[in-house]
């Protein structure tokens, strides 16, 4: 496999990597093709245009030159899987075949980028590359194979007549090989430099913005899985080893009170007794904390309404989901419920709260209500700054509508398919 993603990265790099890597080669045959699709090309356009000139004065001349962007959207279509000689990763798949962009291009405006490009093709691009590679091929083929050239018949490169085999090999030592690195290089930079006026024009920036966006958006997401996993597998190794020895402990600590006589020991296994059990117990809601085992088997309902329960304010819930949603988007939820009924306990003086969820628009909305005294922010320390930024990675938004006196409202929307 090359050390190199792309041409570019490879002319750039090490040359003794560079000159033993497949691009040198690929971008042969990316200048060495474009001769023949750049002929197809002119002859093409020539035809189209020849005819639709003809018989423009007849009308039927307009039918054939609508044909032109047509015959531009093929030629794109060619040099986009072309271009992966060059640049593997430049142009990001399409979702459309080409018969569907074809079929399309009736109600859709010309690609005038693809136009150029095919015009560009057709006159300069297939010229600029035959002219060039006779030139690379031929230069060092002749140096390098003058030791054979010159038993046969003279040669002269450049007004320079070769005679004799000692110098024949003299050239192809002294000549051949540095032109043939020249040329390698030569071709690659050609190919990349060519690679990139083609990306440049068929692909424009707004879909290669777009294409980042989304790629963004997916590797925000794969954090957010991989952040869950790994709160997943600490709490199952806190259920299944940190509190089962406390578990163990708490029942050791209760046979030695039955055993110890009355006095100082036992009041001190009493002591240590009560607090594994306070351990155990700070534990168990540690554990709720990482990741609800409720949650996973049952899904947000379930998990609300255990929020609910434990609340010392009274909390009413409606949640309206017919279906399971995905694990990143409940997950999020749970914990913008969970730390807004935390801040309710502590900071609202409410005397009650409700929960809400619903579907719309194929996105979750979920609200917390309080009527306590209000003031809270997002940022103040709330624990609701970092909840947000874990929405936007959904593509999701909080919102936090707290006015002095109350109510406070907090109001999460995220799209059910984030995850």
């Amino acid at each position: 496999m090359s050390p190199y993603p792309d041409a570019w990265t490879a002319v750039r790099g090490k040359p003794w990597r560079f000159l033993f890597s497949v691009w040198p080669w690929r971008s042969l045959a990316y200048l060495a093709t474009t001769v023949p699709v750049g002929l197809a090309t002119l002859a093409v356009l020539f035809l189209v245009l020849g005819v639709g000139l003809l018989t423009l004065v007849v009308v039927v001349g307009l039918l054939v030159l609508a044909g032109v962007p047509r015959v531009a959207t093929v030629v794109a279509e060619v040099e986009r899987r072309r271009l992966g000689l060059v640049l593997p990763h430049a142009i990001q798949p399409r979702s459309s075949t080409l018969r569907e962009r074809l079929r399309a291009g009736r109600i859709l405006p010309v690609a005038w980028p693809e136009v150029g490009y095919a015009v560009l093709l057709a006159t300069i691009l297939w010229v600029l590359d035959g002219v060039v590679l006779s030139f690379v091929i031929t230069t060092p083929g002749v140096f390098l194979l003058a030791p054979w050239l010159v038993e046969i018949d003279q040669v002269a490169m450049f007004g320079w007549q070769i005679e004799g085999t000692r110098e024949a090999w003299l050239v192809a030592v002294g000549i051949g090989l540095p032109a043939l690195v020249v040329s390698a290089y030569a071709i690659t930079a050609l190919a990349a430099a060519q690679a990139a006026l083609t990306r440049l024009l068929l692909d424009p920036q707004p879909a290669r913005l777009a294409a980042a966006v989304a790629e963004l958006r997916r590797s925000r997401v794969g954090l957010v899985d991989a952040f869950e996993s790994e709160r997943r597998r600490i709490e199952r190794d806190l259920h299944d080893g940190v509190q089962q020895r406390l578990v163990a402990l708490t029942m050791t600590l209760g046979r030695a009170e039955l055993d110890v006589p009355e006095g100082p020991a036992l009041d001190l296994v009493r002591e240590a007794h009560q607090q594994a059990e306070g351990a155990l117990e700070e534990l168990r809601s540690t554990v709720r904390g990482i990741h609800p085992r409720v949650l996973t088997d049952h899904g947000l309902a379930a998990a609300v309404h255990e929020i609910a329960d434990r609340s010392p304010v009274p909390v009413h819930t409606e949640i309206a989901l017919s279906t399971r949603l995905p694990a990143p988007v409940e997950t999020a939820a749970y914990f913008v419920v969970s730390e807004a009924i935390t801040n309710v306990v502590r900071h609202s003086s409410a005397r009650s709260a409700q929960v809400h969820a619903w579907i719309n628009g194929g996105r979750l909305v979920l609200t917390v209500v309080d009527d306590g005294v209000g003031g809270a922010e997002v940022g103040n320390g709330t624990g609701l700054a970092g909840l947000a930024l874990r929405l936007e990675a959904l593509d999701g938004r909080l919102q936090v509508s707290s006015p002095v006196g109350g109510p406070t409202e907090v109001r999460m929307e995220c799209p059910v398919d984030a995850g």
